[in-house]
């Protein structure tokens, strides 16, 4: 009993020990931007009509609704709420749409497989049961299409308002913060200016015009050399940022936080009393209009919030809790609490605050975005009740409609260029996924049918060479019009095919184990298989030399579990899939052979080949310039065991063997898309314009999956949508 309870303490301190590095690290990376505004935010409050109202209670209502903005919009809803809508520890936007996909079937994309559901990161332990019942609010919303759409619409919205952000945000970030020598230069060129007796050459007014255009200049050049140095440090990769600027973004909370303490002593100890919120009745009573268009300036006290949430999948969310509560949340209330302090004594330098451009309609519009995709998350995925979902809409999505209408003035002086950024990254994302999805439907309409591969018998009706072709297609179900079209111009084709789909499931992340589905097309005798790879949206596409190995060693496996009653049976359609590599005998059908038998057996293969020696002579020669497809071609393997009890088991094997050693080869259909000549302007726009010029100037599949050139063979395919 006292181990067990030792071994508790332990663990218990290695958690404690991990979410404290953790939140260190955070620092660094996600407050950084939270933690600017005190540099320009009263400054901005006061820029307008509202330097009139000088008086202690404005800027105490000012102060109060900083305070109650920060605590309802950051501290409860991001740090308390939101960040517990996590997707396997991935946050943002598109981590809210990709669970509500899971659980309420929002996907538009048709390539989902029933298997995707038995993904150990499909379903969390914290939602939803699969078993708990639909709402009829929920069964409404997964019949209608138009409803996807919107949604996927307001999706990639807030996406693009979130890279907009990250367009605008460092240059402004960075300029504020050195803005400070800005004013301290016009302070000395003031001075000199206006002190003929000890300057009596820096009296004329054109030359200190021109010294303080010297001065904007000097501080817009030291803003581009961080910013220069910033991005060049940015191929060191997050860990080692986070490390060096978490010590440089504490330093500065913590003298954000002692600077506040000292104002509040020094000038206006009753400040507290601003944590009222009558005070911030009261600054609207005074205030009136005037009041409500800065509410523009008060939102910038949160700007950098949803980086908390987006940031996820870095850092834990206690660990993002931890370094907001204890550290973050009260630095940031000290310094604003002091400010107003200061302020509500000295109300003319008011004007010495540094103002800043910040795009605060990209942010307001953000977390507005946000709030109307947690309310589904709440309904959907939560199952809570319909009534807490609108209630939680209703309370937060009032509160930044407020600011967002404040914000509207801002439109015609700026504030557009974050809508016009975002509008035309939201086009250009609807018509890659338009294209896509368009692509899709005509594959899968025009699909090839079973009953015709039946008729052409195991052979197909086509010579079947030594080999192996890996047909990559987008369907995960039937045959593509691809392999019809190569076989209706070259009657030929490799002695085992696989039909290759590589696709993306709504989860963050795919474990290696389970992230291959393979199972049979046709009867045995064809030589005809299916290898689905499955990859979250967070995983990084690593298609390296052993991706043909991890396909082979899939369907030598996929053959045993059949054999024993676990796979799909032989039969004339698709059979069931199987996520072999979950099995405990994966990895132990097939082993690499010796490098001496390598070379016994290599003249023996290429005596066997049914390539002529010109060919044979040609891939010799393509293999010494690409030194990784030599090193490819001499990984060979052995089957371990010589004992079956089927017989059929063992050739089958022995055929994938021998077919591997004689080569691979990849098919890839090469599209050519238009659309018909009777479409809509808008789809001949979307379809020949935007998302042509997208696939051309994307990289192509054979580099995206790592092809060499001499096993590649392209299919044309025209589509007319």
């Amino acid at each position: 009993m006292k181990a067990h309870t030792s071994n508790n303490m332990v663990d218990c301190k290695a958690q404690c020990y991990q979410v404290l590095i953790s939140a260190y690290r955070s620092f660094g990376i996600v407050f950084g931007v939270l933690s600017i505004p005190p540099l320009f935010l009263y400054k901005s409050v006061f820029s307008g009509n509202l330097h009139r109202y000088e008086s202690q209670d404005v800027v105490f209502g000012s102060f109060s609704l900083i305070f109650w903005t920060l605590t309802l919009l950051t501290l409860f809803k991001y740090v308390v709420l939101i960040l517990s809508a996590d997707d396997n520890g991935e946050g943002g936007i598109f981590a809210l749409y990709s669970i509500l996909c899971r659980h309420a079937r929002f996907s538009l994309l048709p390539n989902q497989h029933a298997a995707d559901e038995e993904i150990s990161t499909y379903h969390d332990a914290g939602y939803s049961s699969r078993l708990t019942p639909s709402s009829p609010f929920k069964r409404f919303n997964e019949t209608r299409r138009k409803w996807k759409t919107t949604v996927l619409i307001i999706v990639l919205f807030g996406a693009s308002l979130v890279i907009t952000i990250g367009l605008l945000t460092p240059a402004i970030s960075v300029l504020a913060s050195v803005g400070g020598l800005e004013v301290k230069l016009k302070n000395f060129n003031h001075s000199t200016c206006t002190s003929p007796r000890k300057y009596p050459d820096l009296r004329n007014n054109d030359i200190c015009e021109n010294n303080q255009g010297k001065n904007l200049g000097a501080v817009i050049l030291i803003a581009c050399v961080l910013l220069v140095g910033l991005f060049v440090l940015q191929h060191r990769g997050t860990y080692t940022i986070s490390f060096l600027f978490s010590p440089i973004v504490i330093i500065w909370l913590l003298c954000l936080a002692a600077l506040g303490i000292y104002n509040i002593i020094e000038w206006n100890p009753r400040v507290y009393q601003a944590l009222s919120p009558y005070y911030v009745y009261k600054f609207f009573k005074d205030t009136g209009k005037d009041g409500w268009i800065a509410l523009a300036g008060i939102f910038l006290c949160i700007t950098g919030t949803h980086a908390m949430f987006a940031d996820h999948g870095r850092f834990t969310a206690a660990s993002i809790r931890v370094a907001f509560t204890c550290v973050v949340y009260p630095c940031l209330v000290l310094q604003y609490m002091g400010q107003a302090a200061y302020f509500s004594k000295n109300f003319s330098d008011l004007s010495l605050g540094f103002y800043a451009s910040v795009p605060g309609t990209a942010y307001v519009t953000l977390t507005l975005v946000t709030t109307l995709m947690m309310s589904l998350v709440i309904n959907f995925v939560w199952y809570k009740s319909l009534v807490l979902a609108i209630l939680f809409i209703v309370f937060f999505g009032s509160i930044e409609i407020i600011f967002l209408s404040s914000f509207c003035l801002k439109i015609p002086t700026g504030g557009w260029v974050p809508y016009v950024l975002s509008a035309v990254i939201v086009f250009g994302m609807f018509a890659w996924h338009y294209g896509s999805r368009k692509k899709y439907l005509y594959d899968l309409h025009n699909k090839v049918p079973m009953k015709w591969i039946l008729t052409l018998g195991p052979s197909l009706g086509i010579v079947r060479v030594p080999g192996i072709g890996l047909i990559y297609t987008e369907l995960a179900s039937g045959v593509p019009p691809t392999f019809c079209h190569f076989l209706t111009n070259l009657p030929a084709f490799y002695q085992i095919v696989v039909f290759v789909c590589i696709k993306t499931v709504p989860v963050p992340f795919v474990p290696h184990k389970e992230r291959y589905l393979i199972g049979r097309i046709g009867p045995k005798s064809y030589r005809m298989y299916r290898c689905i790879v499955r990859n979250g949206y967070k995983d990084v596409s690593n298609y390296e030399d052993d991706f043909e190995n991890d396909i082979m060693m899939s369907i030598a496996e996929f053959i045993q579990l059949e054999a024993q009653g676990c796979g799909s049976h032989d039969g004339s359609v698709d059979g069931r899939l199987a996520v072999v590599r979950s099995s405990e005998m994966f990895g132990k059908r097939f082993a690499p052979s010796d490098s001496d038998l390598t070379r016994e057996s290599s003249s023996s293969t290429v005596a066997s080949s049914s390539k002529s020696a010109a060919l044979q002579k040609l891939q010799h020669t393509y293999e010494l310039e690409s030194p990784l497809l030599s090193l490819r071609r001499r990984i060979r393997f052995k089957l371990l065991e010589s004992n079956f009890k089927n017989a059929d088991v063992k050739e089958e094997l022995m055929e994938l063997l021998d077919a591997k050693h004689a080569g691979v080869s990849y098919v890839i259909g090469h599209s050519h898309m238009k659309a018909k000549w009777n479409a809509s302007f808008m789809k001949r726009l979307i379809v020949n314009v935007v998302y042509s010029f997208l696939r051309k100037n994307s990289r192509a599949p054979a580099v995206v999956l790592n092809i060499p050139h001499i096993c590649l063979i392209e299919v044309g395919m025209n589509y007319c949508l």
